[in-house]
């Protein structure tokens, strides 16, 4: 399994070859989209990254992985 990359600043997380766009919806809440297509939602609650899948070809482990990055990543700055 590969390490997810973060890009605050370009709003991306690398992940499996696939380059996921995090478009917010609220200070602790994106929605996850791979060429303009959403595919799930990142959701920080309780000190925790939650991955909701929206598309059957990602699973919960690959969106969990990049919720997590993401959040770790904009916690951090």
């Amino acid at each position: 399994m590969s390490t997810p990359v973060v890009d605050v600043a370009e709003k991306t997380v690398t992940h499996e070859g696939k380059s996921f766009f995090m478009r917010p919806l609220a200070e602790d809440e994106f929605t996850v989209l791979v060429d303009g297509v959403p595919v799930g939602r990142a959701v920080f609650s309780f000190g925790a990254a939650n991955a909701v899948v929206e598309d059957k070809a990602y699973s919960e482990d690959t969106l969990w992985a990049v919720a997590d990055a993401w959040f770790s990543a904009i916690n951090a700055e």
